[in-house]
């Protein structure tokens, strides 16, 4: 299963955040819980394969249990690569 959306960069709140994630739209969220939502692991996360222009990588997607959506880490090395920064409009292409 494919999910192509675009979302804002945004930085874990907090004194010294160094962390950027997406949000994975509600909508997309609900798709892939309803699909995958029993196949989690550790904190109720789901392995994922994630493109971003050119950077295709391995992660998983965290659950955010207030929004009832999905939180994708972005790595350094990926937003180095792709130069992203919080605030961001990103394409992200995910497959589970």
């Amino acid at each position: 299963m494919k999910y192509d959306f675009k979302v804002k960069v945004w930085l874990y709140p907090g004194k010294n955040a160094a962390w950027h994630f997406v949000t994975v739209p509600k909508k997309e969220s609900d798709k892939i819980k309803k699909k995958c939502g029993k196949n989690t692991r550790g904190w109720g996360s789901l392995p994922v394969s994630v493109t971003i222009g050119a950077t295709v990588w391995k992660t998983s997607l965290f659950p955010d249990r207030k929004s009832g959506t999905y939180i994708l880490p972005l790595k350094v090395e990926v937003r180095r690569k792709e130069d992203i920064e919080a605030g961001d409009s990103i394409a992200v292409s995910i497959t589970l």
